[in-house]
């Protein structure tokens, strides 16, 4: 959904729809639609600033980055955007420090399409968890932990302490 930035009411406009995106759009590879993107946005033209204040809801099924398993992720993110001409592009070094994050249009317009999925592929974590006390999998069997003992013996040694071991050995 394109607006024409020129066309904008003087009261802003309201957005309230679905966004169908394909799952190859999103940034986490295993992650797909189990709900459409719900996106309500306010839309409103300050001087040649476009504000755009929104929020974006969905469901996905994602891997857990431990164990593997497909669980549930819920997205219920909101934002606040300042966009400026991209014209005010060339004069970002000169801006504040706090303005470094703003964004430009070009040619007077802005995709609504695009700044939903952008907001959306915000929200995933860098290693997204099915639980924070996900144990993962069995180093040796590939048994998934939380499902219970596998048997496997694993000692796992700290490679900074062999040296110290090895001393250990020489003394003896």
């Amino acid at each position: 959904m394109i607006i024409d930035v020129d066309k904008l009411p003087k009261d802003g406009l309201s957005v309230d729809r679905d966004f169908e995106f394909p799952s190859q759009e999103l940034v986490e590879e295993t992650a797909t639609f189990l709900k459409p993107v719900h996106a309500g946005l306010t839309v409103r033209k300050v001087g040649d600033e476009v504000w755009i204040k929104g929020r974006v809801t969905t469901v996905l099924s994602v891997a857990c980055g431990r164990c593997l398993s497909a669980f549930e992720f819920s997205v219920d993110s909101r934002f606040d955007l300042v966009f400026l001409p991209q014209e005010y592009q060339e004069l970002k070094e000169a801006l504040d420090e706090g303005d470094v994050d703003q964004l430009f249009y070009r040619e007077r317009r802005i995709d609504l399409r695009e700044v939903v999925l952008e907001q959306l592929n915000l929200t995933f974590p860098a290693k997204p968890l099915c639980s924070e006390s996900c144990e993962g999998i069995c180093a040796v069997c590939g048994k998934i932990r939380r499902d219970g003992d596998c048997g496997c013996s694993v000692h796992e040694t700290d490679g900074r302490l062999e040296a110290l071991k090895s001393m250990m050995k020489d003394k003896r």
